[in-house]
């Protein structure tokens, strides 16, 4: 079956609400994790699960993704049919960019219709999560069905920021409503909502009729949850499949997060410091995949004060030096420096960055190759910072890249 699979990641999206990390870059471009991009994650998978013919649906600031696909994921042999292919806009159907993600994956359903594939995986980009997605395509196959739809449980308040489902006794979703105000509990769990992960198995020819049936409606927003969910289900075959029940070769963490904001992308790089986090990376045989460069391995030593460098409950990347700093519960990427005295704390550190003599910080995130000023304090004076930059909801404070200090 997943030979006869097509692979579709949906990987244009602005990320409006991860700015200033994105203001340069896609949202699946975004580093995560001290040596990954939040799109290995996604592929990763696809790697795992046997998916060899994989089409990227690029468009918003996509240089800094093409680069890593190029880096990263030249893989596969075209020889024997393998590809992970970037796809900007073409502008076959019209002269637009991508309107919405069924619109993304309509303006490319002449290269659906001469791949030979008999089933879609259509998947998003900008997801935190390990799965098995034959486990998913089983389903798919055994129910006969038209359209599988992933899904997990998640508490009643979060669920308003998804797409909730309804299903009957044999998982066959009788109801779908995106984003509501007053989300539909589970039956068995009222406390709890069967939420839409944005990964979908169509049969082709179902897909095809579905997207050319919404592309001729002026109505629609050309959405898959929007528009082309609510539709099927109203006439044909469609099932949900519960993101954990067959876990196939992956350990059962069952960790899925949506990183579309601050709070949540830094939230999701925290759980990696847990004393057991809940995603597992050490999975021998399900490791994350990303471009590494080669970089000797990390260095704490102390400083020309005397001050030894100090490393605790922390991630580091290779080629990061501690000079007499300390380091505790944060993540450090590819060449960061921490000088003599420096103290970083509960901080995310992207690539390249320098962090100065007796400089403090503290909550927040500093995007690539910035320069901290000795003893310059960040995440101390909310007031000052505030005047700056960026401040999440919850107080993380956002250093934005290249950032020249006064």
């Amino acid at each position: 079956m997943r030979k006869e699979t097509l692979t579709i990641i949906l990987a244009g999206g602005v990320g409006s609400r991860l700015k200033p990390l994105t203001k340069e870059r896609t949202k699946p471009a975004v580093p995560f994790g001290a040596k990954f991009r939040i799109i290995d994650f996604t592929l990763s998978n696809c790697l795992h699960s046997g998916l060899r013919r994989v089409l990227v649906l690029t468009q918003y600031k996509s240089l800094s993704l093409q680069n890593h696909l190029r880096d990263a994921w030249s893989i596969f042999n075209p020889e024997l049919g393998e590809y992970i292919t970037p796809v900007p806009p073409q502008m076959r159907t019209g002269n637009h960019w991508y309107w919405g993600t069924a619109d993304a994956v309509y303006q490319n359903l002449y290269l659906l219709k001469r791949s030979g594939a008999r089933w879609v995986l259509i998947l998003s980009g900008d997801h935190i999560y390990r799965m098995d997605y034959a486990a998913l395509l089983n389903i798919h196959r055994e129910k006969a069905a038209d359209l599988t739809v992933a899904s997990m449980a998640v508490p009643l308040q979060e669920a308003k920021a998804f797409g909730v489902l309804s299903v009957d006794a044999e998982r066959r979703i009788v109801a779908f409503e995106e984003k509501p105000q007053h989300p539909k509990p589970l039956p068995d769990n009222p406390d709890q909502a069967l939420v839409s992960m944005g990964i979908y198995v169509f049969s082709l020819k179902k897909l095809i009729l579905a997207l050319e049936t919404d592309a001729s409606n002026p109505h629609s927003s050309h959405d898959f949850g929007k528009d082309i969910i609510p539709h099927l289900i109203d006439n044909q075959s469609v099932f949900a499949y519960l993101f954990g029940t067959s876990l196939g070769r992956v350990t059962p963490d069952r960790y899925w997060r949506d990183v579309g904001t601050i709070d949540s992308y830094y939230e999701a790089n925290m759980d990696l410091l847990k004393p057991m986090p809940p995603l597992n990376l050490y999975q021998s045989n399900w490791p994350i995949r990303s471009h590494s460069t080669q970089n000797p391995p990390l260095r704490a030593t102390s400083g020309g004060s005397g001050n030894e460098g100090v490393f605790i409950n922390s991630l580091a990347a290779g080629g990061v030096i501690i000079s007499g700093g300390k380091v505790v519960h944060s993540i450090l990427f590819a060449n960061v420096f921490i000088d003599d005295g420096a103290n970083v704390e509960n901080t995310i550190l992207f690539e390249g960055t320098k962090v100065g003599t007796k400089a403090r910080l503290r909550n927040c995130i500093v995007d690539k190759d910035v320069i901290i000023p000795p003893e310059e304090t960040i995440g101390y004076d909310l007031e000052k910072d505030t005047n700056r930059f960026k401040i999440s909801a919850k107080g993380i404070v956002v250093v934005p890249k290249n950032y020249q200090f006064a």
